[in-house]
């Protein structure tokens, strides 16, 4: 079905809610979106697509080569797009730290999914998934820690420094940040910074450590807090980082019209990541993700890797 796979991998520059729609129980109005048996933050595939279909509608007035890539808006039935995005998988997760003001916090789960999706992409790596022991973490900062201790939030961990993370933290250091002079800082963070977490203590930053900010709706006429408008809303810290497959076909055309001058499915996917006369390149571009776009939530730059961007 789908030719052409790529990794695009998704750093939020901005607090970002995708949300559930609903909140079931909790405190937390306005949820993020979660994985049901990880509780991991993740996004929607569908989302992912409709932010990303949305930022190419906005760039230009034709619409047909957008029909083309992503599928009818109104006419489903008419033919499926040449496009589908996975659901965004969390890779590393800012976590406030004693020293450094904060580090890039993964796992073994997380870089194991990473490792099986980039092999789906054809993307050979030269580094393998370490085990960690609860309790302990590994990095390549000695700076970082203090008498071998590790502090993170109000907890202590025992740190080792390990050689076999420091290939882990240049490969995403040179592949899943742009490439461009503003993000040189972040490139050397994420290389120097990155922590390995036991999915244990992983888990309990991801879910317990994210941006929850309380909101109010302002009666226009009295200029005081409407009554009972207090709500809170859940969001993705900014640097956290996630990635998501692109896969593409062949392009889908209407039962009886014509087959001619249709794109194979790597002219589609090169369309999308390095653009043309008509769109901006997706890789290394801003795109706006989820809710609360006009109060600057959502603001998501991508990095796509595989193929001949790889």
């Amino acid at each position: 079905m789908f030719q052409e796979t790529r990794i695009a991998f998704l750093y939020c520059v901005s607090p970002v809610h995708m949300g559930t729609g609903t909140a079931v129980g909790g405190l937390i109005d306005n949820p993020i979106q979660r994985e049901r048996h990880t509780e991991y933050p993740m996004m929607a595939g569908s989302g992912i697509k409709g932010a990303i279909r949305h930022d190419y509608w906005a760039q230009h007035e034709d619409r047909k080569l957008l029909k083309r890539l992503f599928g009818p808006e109104n006419d489903a039935s008419d033919h499926a797009g040449a496009l589908s995005f996975s659901d965004g998988q969390l890779l590393a997760f800012p976590v406030r730290c004693a020293k450094a003001g904060f580090v890039y916090a993964t796992s073994p789960l997380l870089l194991a999914r990473l490792q099986r999706q980039l092999a789906m992409a054809k993307v050979q790596v030269d580094w393998t998934v370490p085990s960690i022991a609860s309790g302990h973490c590994q990095i390549v900062n000695p700076d970082l820690m203090t008498e071998n201790k590790l502090a993170l939030e109000a907890y202590e961990l025992q740190a080792k420094e390990e050689r076999t993370v420091k290939p882990i933290t240049d490969w995403l250091a040179a592949n899943a940040l742009p490439q461009s002079d503003e993000f040189s800082f972040f490139r050397e963070k994420l290389a120097n910074d990155l922590v390995l977490l036991s999915d244990d203590e992983l888990h309990y930053f991801v879910v317990n450590s994210t941006v929850v900010e309380p909101h109010v709706r302002i009666d226009d006429v009295s200029g005081t807090a409407d009554g009972g408008a207090l709500f809170y809303t859940e969001n993705l810290p900014p640097e956290s980082l996630l990635f998501s497959v692109i896969l593409a076909s062949q392009e889908r055309y209407k039962k009886g019209d014509s087959a001619d001058n249709r794109m194979n499915a790597e002219q589609v996917m090169q369309t999308l990541i390095n653009g043309g006369e008509q769109w901006q390149a997706l890789n290394g571009r801003m795109v706006q993700f989820g809710g609360d776009a006009t109060t600057g939530r959502g603001q998501i730059v991508c990095s796509v890797i595989g193929g001949s961007n790889e």
